[in-house]
């Protein structure tokens, strides 16, 4: 795969989850030999908390549009309020 070879900051965040899906799936095969399987695993920690790392800064990004007083004003989103608030 194509996404082995890359270092991990150069990985879209699409591509780190197909390796990091890859990688669990070979663990839960449990075919791999030992040494294989700490190097596995350490490399999916890597990825898991480089997709976390990601998807943190994306949410930090989002921004909603809100009608206040008439006027569209942006707005940080929080998935976290409830809707209608």
């Amino acid at each position: 795969m194509e996404a082995d070879k890359q270092p991990l900051q150069e990985l879209s965040f699409e591509e780190a989850m197909e390796r990091l899906e890859d990688v669990v799936n070979r663990l839960e095969n449990g075919e791999v030999p030992l040494e294989e399987s700490i190097r596995l695993f350490e490399e999916g920690m890597k990825l898991s908390r480089y997709c976390g790392a990601k998807l943190e800064k994306m949410e930090q990004q989002v921004e909603i549009l809100a009608r206040e007083n008439g006027d569209w004003v942006r707005k940080p989103f929080h998935p976290d309020e409830e809707a209608g608030d």
